[in-house]
């Protein structure tokens, strides 16, 4: 029997408290070498929910799995039907604040790297490179059959044609990019095969139950044993998928300082959590670092 995955965690009552103080990341990163994972909470801001804080998208939806996901054709017409649509909205999200500032630190060196559990491509879209996407991104599709990568834009025109004057009213987009709509909404979608060996196309992200690739997962190790710290940005840390690094940094002497509004799985390793929204608390910490962030006005224009 197949287990359900991990979606939520409880807060002990015991976690240590939040600060407002960004202080202490401010003197990480004037050390320098410091690696930041990032989470959903992150690109809350550009108009993407996350989906454990307040109002997140768990209260109202589960994600699809990968069992589901394999299991059958009517889940997966209703995981495009859905994703379809989001795509849409999804895909012209835009780089917020707090991705412009983690770009800017790694303009001016401060940084070991970025590693992002979003499939969003905001950091990317903001201008950090090098960018570790340990789910993968919603940019891209793979073939379950033959592993031909192809990009998103083009299997969405492909959708398009198959599905002429599909445009439902969808009351949400979930931060995998998925919007909620009903079974009638869905309706006879049709989903359209590899074009290289007609085989089953999927996102290129890691679906809840399944697992990061293994040399993925050595490479987010390696960076952690070469920074000088770890820096959280927006991730309840429930899954462990994120918090094996945590561990990691803490294992190894190293500080783990973490913002977030609300308590993370993490905390209990943390020197600090910073309960403060990202964009306005990483803004202040540039400016206090002395860098200047872009206006927006750099974000990739193909994103």
């Amino acid at each position: 029997m197949r287990m359900r995955p991990t979606l939520s965690w409880t807060p002990t009552a015991d976690l240590p408290p939040g600060t407002t103080d960004p202080r202490p990341v401010v003197d990480a990163l004037r050390t320098g070498g410091v690696l930041v994972l990032s989470g959903a909470g992150l690109s809350t801001e550009s108009g993407i929910p996350d989906y454990r804080g307040e109002g997140g998208s768990l209260s109202r939806h589960t994600p699809m799995t990968y069992q589901d996901f394999v299991g059958g054709p009517q889940a997966r017409r209703r995981y495009w039907a859905r994703s379809h649509l989001g795509w849409r909205t999804f895909g012209r999200a835009r780089p917020n604040a707090g991705h412009r500032a983690v770009a800017a630190f790694g303009r001016h060196g401060l940084l070991g790297g970025v590693v992002t559990q979003n499939v969003d491509g905001l950091h990317q879209a903001a201008g950090s490179e090098e960018t570790v996407e340990l789910h993968g991104s919603l940019d891209r599709v793979v073939c379950l059959s033959c592993g031909t990568l192809s990009p998103r834009r083009e299997l969405a025109r492909r959708l398009e044609e198959a599905n002429p004057g599909f445009a439902p009213v969808a009351a949400t987009i979930n931060p995998d990019g998925d919007a909620d709509l009903t079974d009638e909404q869905v309706g006879d979608f049709r989903v359209v095969p590899c074009t290289v060996c007609g085989g089953i196309l999927k996102p290129d992200v890691v679906f809840f139950g399944e697992s990061v690739p293994a040399p993925r997962v050595e490479h987010c190790r390696e960076l952690v044993r070469a920074a000088t710290s770890l820096l959280v940005l927006g991730s309840s840390l429930t899954v462990m998928s994120g918090l094996r690094f945590v561990r990691q940094a803490a294992q190894e002497g190293k500080p783990v300082l973490i913002v977030n509004r609300d308590p993370t799985r993490g905390d209990v390793h943390a020197l600090t959590r910073i309960a403060l929204p990202l964009g306005p608390t990483l803004t202040t910490v540039a400016d206090r670092l002395g860098i200047p962030l872009d206006d927006g006005t750099a974000a990739r224009a193909d994103h």
